[in-house]
């Protein structure tokens, strides 16, 4: 279990959230929306260790997350890679080993083999020597979900996974998902289409610099917290008059 108390970031001391406190369950997938801006990424960051925070706490299973990073993957957004990097796909699929191999250590034929297993999960052993630069979007996150697989971590945070990528590759990047669920891991999304919440959830997060709601998705995808975190508007297209009352 993955647990926040406390926390606040800030921006040039303009508080993104403050106090935040809110749990992510093991064996569920936890979604996290909100409007642009409302601090969902950098929430995730700030489990990750990637940027300071001002205070609070995160543990995995009440230890420090610092110290658990190693089994923490993180498939992060399109917009944040650098696609001209030289790189294959399977070179990038094994990095995901690197953090079991420690130090001085380089992969070997396990780790490749490893590697080249998951590319086949993800269905993309034909582009294993392609630079990732010529992939599609769907492609190349289905790549990163596969370095995810050989990381064999407990916890998996996807930051927008399915922003312009096709419907087979999300499709197949759900079922992976929902195989991590099975295996018990930690699974938290950043998303962004409100329509396919209560398909791809079992718990949610909603915010808007700060939490709105937390908890099962039956409990919390209601029309007022949605008002509360983006407008009334969108709530009234999302939910018939008698959900919006309910």
């Amino acid at each position: 279990m993955l647990t926040i108390k406390n926390l606040t970031v800030a921006y040039a001391a303009t508080p993104v959230f403050t106090d935040v406190a809110v749990t992510f369950p093991a064996g569920k997938i936890t979604g996290i929306i909100g409007p642009n801006g409302a601090g969902k990424s950098t929430l995730i960051k700030a489990i990750l260790g990637l940027i300071k925070v001002a205070s609070g706490t995160v543990a995995y299973n009440d230890q420090p997350v610092q110290a658990m990073r190693k089994r923490i993957a993180y498939v992060e957004q399109r917009k944040d890679l650098d696609l001209t990097f030289p790189i294959d796909v399977l070179a990038v699929v094994m990095t995901g080993t690197y953090a079991k191999l420690g130090l001085f250590r380089n992969p070997g034929v396990a780790e490749r083999q490893a590697s080249l297993a998951a590319l086949a999960q993800v269905g993309l052993s034909e582009f294993a020597h392609r630079q990732i630069g010529q992939l599609s979007g769907g492609q190349l996150q289905r790549v990163f979900v596969a370095r995810a697989m050989v990381q064999e971590a407990d916890i998996v945070i996807l930051d927008e996974p399915f922003v312009g990528i096709d419907l087979p590759s999300e499709a197949a990047i759900m079922a992976i998902l929902q195989a991590w669920r099975a295996a018990g891991k930690t699974i938290i999304v950043v998303h962004h289409d409100l329509n396919k919440v209560t398909t791809y959830f079992d718990e949610l997060v909603i915010m808007n610099h700060g939490i709105i709601a937390a908890g099962p998705v039956a409990e919390v995808y209601t029309a007022r917290n949605l008002t509360a975190a983006f407008s009334a508007d969108l709530a009234n297209v999302l939910f018939t008059p008698a959900e919006a009352t309910s």
